[in-house]
């Protein structure tokens, strides 16, 4: 596994500690934010033959497209920061670019896999049938974020800091195929040869009419077969998937005309995710409890809609945080307000904790990642800072974060190690203490 520079966790420390001076738990937050990044590092990340970086989860020995890229950007706020040595920084982005170039691998292999081996072993989560057998595939569950955070991430980077080393052999032909699977799911049923079947399981851990997923419609909005927890999709169009999908092939568009030089192929993916956000504005909004406007969480192009709100990137709350709306923007404000009430079925609340859960763990359990992301998105930084002494405080004595925590009683949770959870510690801690994901505009 990878080891961080000693000298990048001390600046680390020191830096979120002076950005901190108004919570008496200031200390230990800064405490926690090295820890994390160190255990992250040790424990998750290794640095392969080719250079590339692999990722796991935690305690599953799978690389997530989406968690690995979640679990890293802290890093990245590291070096839009500049904190550490020039050298220091480096390393980070020799971490950061090593995992693009793997992500690029991974889709050039199966665009439609969520989660990926380190070597083609066939290693897998469940038995299933699919469309394909893929030796490297831990899981062929197709999720539109994963198609999503590298481009995003890799566009990240390269505003960051010029670098372009990820672009390598593999780039173009990964956003080619990003671009025909983008093409090809607009018209799930006509066109798809995908489904994904698996039996004696629980109904969201496989598709149904015989793996084809629920019926949809074609209206220019992309299908999925799964949600970002991996969850079967109620319906077949994500919004909040779809939402980032239009934002990151939009920077896709930008990485292949700027970097790569691929004119043609850029403006595909402007066209394509024109087209998704233009399907949004007509298919993705519903009126909400108080008759405003709010965007639904799946619909099918057939008039049916369901909303909730899962506390797994991308969600409707994290819209902000994903950069696909402003944080003001009315109908997302609307849109939040119901995710944080009643009107979300996974929403939660009880004597320590009250957030967003998921359908993908036990009622009456809220996500420390939902947890941050509401904090992320909203504008009260006392509020953020209330956010990461009660995440502390309800950690069931274990020091690190979790997947969902009971309401009720800390000390029951799923998952005591789950990496992108503490990555996302970090991200509130770090966003608050002044060090940001982005440069300054």
């Amino acid at each position: 596994m990878v080891q961080l520079p000693a000298t990048l966790l001390d600046a680390v420390h020191e830096r979120v500690l002076s950005g901190l001076d108004d919570s008496p738990q200031r200390e230990e937050i800064a405490r926690r934010v090295v820890a994390y990044l160190r255990n992250t590092a040790e424990t998750t990340v290794s640095v392969e033959e080719d250079g590339t970086t692999f990722v796991i989860t935690g305690d599953i020995p799978a690389m997530w497209l989406r968690d690995s890229a979640a679990q890293l950007t802290p890093l990245l706020r590291l070096v839009v920061a500049g904190i550490g040595s020039d050298e220091d920084r480096a390393v980070l982005v020799g971490l950061l670019t090593g995992l693009l170039r793997r992500h690029w691998q991974y889709i050039v292999i199966d665009p439609y896999a969520n989660a990926f081996n380190r070597t083609e072993d066939s290693s897998h989560w469940d038995i299933d049938d699919t469309d394909r057998d893929n030796p490297w595939a831990w899981e062929r569950k197709f999720e539109l974020d994963s198609l999503s955070y590298g481009p995003d991430l890799a566009w990240r980077v390269w505003k960051a800091t010029g670098d372009t080393s990820w672009a390598d052999e593999k780039f173009v032909a990964a956003a080619r195929t990003i671009l025909e699977t983008v093409r090809t799911e607009q018209h799930h049923e006509d066109r798809s040869t995908y489904y994904f079947r698996r039996s004696d399981c629980p109904a969201q851990d496989t598709l149904e009419r015989d793996g084809r997923g629920s019926l949809t419609e074609p209206n220019g909005l992309v299908w999925a077969g799964f949600r970002p927890s991996d969850d079967a999709c109620e319906l077949g169009y994500s919004i909040p998937g779809n939402h980032f999908l239009a934002l990151s092939l939009d920077r896709l568009g930008e990485l292949l005309a700027d970097v790569a030089g691929e004119q043609e192929d850029a403006a595909e993916a402007r066209r394509l995710s024109a087209e998704i956000r233009a399907a949004l504005q007509e298919h993705g909004l519903i009126d909400g409890p108080d008759g405003r406007r709010i965007w639904a969480y799946e619909v099918d192009g057939r008039g049916q809609h369901v909303f909730l709100d899962d506390a797994n990137v991308p969600s409707l709350l994290g819209l902000p945080y994903l950069d696909c709306v402003p944080a003001d923007d009315p109908v997302y404000l609307a849109t939040r307000a119901a995710v944080l009430s009643r009107q979300n079925p996974y929403y939660y609340a009880g004597l320590y904790l009250e957030g967003v859960g998921s359908p993908h763990t036990p009622k009456d359990h809220v996500w420390p990642i939902g947890k941050n992301i509401e904090a992320l998105t909203g504008t009260d930084d006392a509020e953020r800072l209330r956010t990461l002494e009660l995440l502390i405080r309800t950690d069931g004595g274990t020091g690190m974060m979790h997947e969902g925590v009971h309401v009720d009683d800390p000390s029951i949770f799923t998952r005591e190690w789950f990496s992108w959870s503490n990555s996302m510690f970090c991200e509130l801690a770090l966003d608050t203490a002044g060090v940001h994901r982005d440069p300054a505009p």
